[in-house]
This record gives C-alpha cells, structure tokens and sequence, in this order.
C-alpha cells in the first residue's frame, strides 16, 4: 500500500489508510493495490465481478489495459482487510510476484474459521456438481469393497458417502474424498483387470480415513493428514505392500 509517495510493502501504517478501508469501492481497492505493486505501470481499467462460483474462488486478468477480477459473491461483504489481503494474493499472483506473508495468513486465517468453513461447504454442496461416474466398475464394486474395509477396520461405525469413479484415467490423484458433497472418488485407472486389489483396497482405505480423521484448522494453518491419519494409515495391515504395489503400477 502506498502512503503518499513511499511504498509500506502492504502493510497499514495510519489511521488515514485503515480508514478509507472502510470506504472505498472494489475497483478502488484494486488500484490502489495495484499501484502499490507496479507503481510505474499505468493505470488500467478496473472491472470487479462478483459471480455465482461453487466455491471461495477467484481470479485476475490483465488484458489491453483493462483488469478484470471475478470473485465469487461468498466473498463479498467480508471484512475490509480480508477483501484487501485478497488483492494483494490476486495481483501478486499476475504479476508473478510472491503475495506478503502477513496477507496471505490473514486472509487463509479468515477462511479457515469455522463458521466460514461450514457456509463454504454448505454452498459448495448446493451449488456444485460433483462428476464421477457409478461405483460398480469394470472390474471392482466399489460400494462393496467400502462395506468390506468398514467392517474390518472401522467396526462398521462409518457412514457410506457417495462413491464412484473418475472420469479421466488420473496417475496423479489416485483417489479424494470430497466433504462438500460427501463423496469419495478413486481415479479409473484403478479399474483395470491387470490391477492388483490391494491397490485399490489401500486408496479406498486411504480415503475413507478421511471420514473418520477429519481435516483440523488452526489459525491460518490447515491439517488434512494429522499425526492419527498417518498412524492409522501405517496400521493398515498391507501397507508397505500397497506403496510398492502402487509405485510399480505407476511406473
């Protein structure tokens, strides 16, 4: 932010700045965040777009001298300095530059309060589609194997999200559980007659841990795989067998 002629590094330095906070409009608030950031570049012209997203998303563009930002309406009306962390994440990101620290705890800080993650799931849900396709495959059921590894290792206590295949043969993301819409979803490549069952027994139980070790939050910080998930994990009986079961497949 720049506090007449000298650059402050985004940070609030007066009482001045911390109050036009409270009063200028989204486009204002993005060109002065950009001319914190480029402050020899010309101004462009400045688009704010709130829109209908699933999620807490947004984005940045710099096109023949217009910048457009979409957001998603879940964000509008948040607190004057989130809405300026954003800004500062969102033009830092165009213009290839690393966002200040102090604006991106604030603003995962924001996100990862409770009652903000429940709205976001919530309409996440509503809102989404989740694409996958029937949990009966080729080769393996997957609704089947869930009640076989809930039996054995969960003493049946969990409840059977929405399961199904993805639609793309990803090597990347075996598998992910997807809270907003209760769902787990393991990647088609499992789903291959040349592929050992332990794999895909392993993925599932992988996922399903996520059912039971939910994500933690603390502050800005955010734990999907706690010190219980990976010590669950390891107490499944073919685990060493899996990973390497897993990483010749991949190979």
């Amino acid at each position: 932010m720049r506090v007449e002629a000298e650059p402050s590094n985004g940070l609030l330095s007066s009482s001045n700045v911390e109050c036009s906070l409270l009063f200028e409009t989204p486009s204002e608030l993005y060109g002065r965040v950009f001319r914190d950031l480029r402050p020899r570049s010309p101004m462009p012209e400045i688009a704010v777009e709130y829109r209908r997203f699933a999620g807490a998303n947004a984005n940045v563009r710099l096109v023949a001298g217009k910048l457009t930002v979409r957001i998603s309406d879940l964000l509008e009306g948040v607190p004057a300095p989130v809405a300026e962390s954003l800004a500062y994440i969102l033009l830092s990101r165009l213009f290839r530059r690393r966002a200040p620290s102090a604006h991106l705890s604030r603003y995962r800080f924001w996100l990862n309060r409770r009652e903000v993650v429940r709205t976001l799931h919530l309409v996440r849900g509503i809102r989404g589609r989740k694409r996958m396709t029937p949990p009966q495959g080729a080769v393996f059921d997957l609704e089947a194997l869930f009640d076989e590894l809930n039996r054995l290792y969960f003493g049946g206590l969990l409840g059977r999200p929405t399961l199904g295949w993805s639609h793309r043969r990803s090597r990347t993301r075996l598998g992910h559980f997807d809270p907003s819409h209760n769902a787990i979803v393991l990647s088609r490549i499992l789903d291959g007659p040349d592929v050992p069952p332990v794999a895909v027994e392993y993925v599932l139980f992988h996922e399903m841990l996520h059912l039971a070790h939910p994500e933690q939050r603390q502050g800005s910080r955010r734990r999907i795989h706690t010190r219980e998930f990976r010590q669950a994990e390891r107490n499944y009986p073919r685990f060493a067998e899996a990973q390497a079961v897993l990483k010749a497949l991949l190979r």
